[in-house]
């Protein structure tokens, strides 16, 4: 009896290995789901980059913006991206179902991606200015690059955690793999919307 329930089991773990292969991680559904979210994420980038070119003269009334602007636009992008990996293996993995508030496996995520972030952006801000006064350029101050670089990063945050939880939880939910989709979708959505709020943070410290 024990042999025959080993077999059955061993029977039944080989026809979803299968059925995962066939579904989730074969070639043409990695590149059916991914690549629509890829051209997206090209788009993104040239919006980021449109949005930027009209940063010019906070450029000019911020010295040292520029230095923390490549920061500012990785650090949401890789910790949403990791926020929306996380996610997904959460959700393959049975500890995600829904929207829930009281779920300690989404909202430690969510949390710890947010204080990852405001952690991140004072270093990244503190860093630039340093950096900026290494290389014999005038700083604005540690103040307000520190300031420019939380405000970015906080809100920009906020608004990237909702999205990757929506996306994860809405693209599994519609049959989709959230590892092919969440991740670039993220990384796109995070470069505009940090460039926005960066735009933002700038001009709000300028009128200070």
């Amino acid at each position: 009896m024990s042999h025959e329930s080993h077999r059955e089991e061993d029977t039944f773990e080989s026809q979803f290995i299968e059925k995962y292969l066939s579904e989730y991680a074969s070639i043409s559904s990695i590149v059916r789901e991914a690549l629509p979210f890829e051209l997206v994420a090209t788009v993104g980038g040239v919006i980021a980059g449109v949005i930027f070119s009209g940063m010019t003269d906070e450029l000019e009334m911020i010295p040292g913006l520029i230095v923390i602007y490549p920061g500012v636009l990785g650090l949401r992008g890789n910790i949403s991206s990791t926020l929306g990996s996380r996610l997904g293996s959460a959700i393959h993995m049975g500890l995600i179902t829904d929207i829930d508030r009281s779920n300690p496996e989404l909202t430690n995520n969510i949390n710890g991606s947010l204080l990852l972030g405001f952690i991140m952006a004072v270093l990244l801000g503190l860093l630039g200015h340093l950096f900026t006064l290494a290389l014999g350029f005038e700083s604005a101050g540690a103040f307000k690059l520190i300031l420019i670089s939380v405000i970015a990063a906080v809100t920009s945050g906020i608004i990237l955690s909702v999205v990757a939880v929506l996306l994860a939880i809405g693209m599994f939910r519609f049959g989709f793999d959230p590892d092919n989709v969440v991740t670039p979708s993220i990384a796109t959505i995070g470069d505009i919307v940090s460039m926005f709020m960066l735009f933002i943070a700038a001009k709000l410290v300028v009128m200070l």
